[in-house]
């Protein structure tokens, strides 16, 4: 007779806006050891390592408990840093990195939307999930909330500041280009954009930025890699956290 299967730890927030608040993060992150947000590496790891050499310095912005470090590390990239709001998670990160030997991805306790670092250090920034999280309550997508706008604004800006004369920020994340649109090119950015899609049936979108690589004019310049897949619900998916952030109105 098969052993009982161990209880699914409950995680999940109440109310999405739950994800602006850090206890929720710090109680969560006590609880749960590993929770991958829009699919593991495996399904964009072709992409990602078109854009990562192995002497690139890294900064991945909301590292919580995902792998993502971890797996670039084992493909060459020795130079990471991560960061997260949460001090519950940096800590269990640092032990589970330590336990595993890799000493060399340091872990920082740090504000996305105030990074603490000078201009101009990083030749990559990746986020995966954590920029989906300010738009949880931002009202209508097409004209979010000022709350949120500024938020958002923040965190690009930072990033934006802390990436090397055509440094790269790679963004891995449920909001469309009709959405994004209007934060990434907004006239203060120098990056110019580009997307792609993976994933079977529940689709993400990768965008590319690319510091200093803006056509001059025109301020929309954002590049359609490849057509965008139609986009349906698998049961699979429903079983995890990803749809609560998707908001793509023409087909919900």
């Amino acid at each position: 007779m098969d052993p009982p299967a161990a209880p699914k730890c409950d995680v999940a927030p109440a109310t999405a806006s739950a994800y602006l608040d850090p206890q929720y993060w710090d109680q969560r992150f006590a609880q749960e050891e590993h929770y991958e947000w829009f699919k593991e590496y495996s399904h964009f790891r072709h992409l990602i390592l078109e854009h990562i050499q192995p002497t690139s310095a890294v900064l991945e912005v909301g590292c919580g408990n995902s792998q993502l470090c971890e797996e670039l590390y084992r493909d060459g990239i020795a130079e990471l840093t991560c960061i997260d709001l949460s001090s519950v998670a940096v800590d269990k990160m640092k032990k589970r990195l330590l336990s595993k030997g890799y000493k060399g991805i340091k872990v920082l306790e740090a504000d996305m939307l105030d990074l603490p670092f000078e201009d101009e250090c990083f030749d990559v920034v990746i986020e995966k999930g954590t920029m989906d999280v300010l738009f949880v309550d931002s009202g209508d997508p097409w004209n979010p909330e000022p709350v949120t706008v500024s938020r958002v604004m923040a965190m690009l800006e930072g990033i934006h500041r802390v990436l090397k004369p055509h440094g790269i920020f790679i963004s891995i994340t449920f909001g469309q280009p009709h959405f994004r649109r209007r934060f990434f090119n907004a006239p203060t950015f120098t990056w110019s954009v580009e997307w792609r899609t993976f994933g079977d049936g529940f689709h993400y979108f990768f965008y590319i930025l690319k510091k200093g690589e803006r056509s001059s004019d025109n301020s929309e310049d954002t590049e359609k890699i490849e057509v965008l897949p139609s986009i349906s619900l698998f049961h699979e998916e429903l079983d995890n956290e990803d749809y609560l952030f998707r908001t793509n109105l023409d087909e919900m």
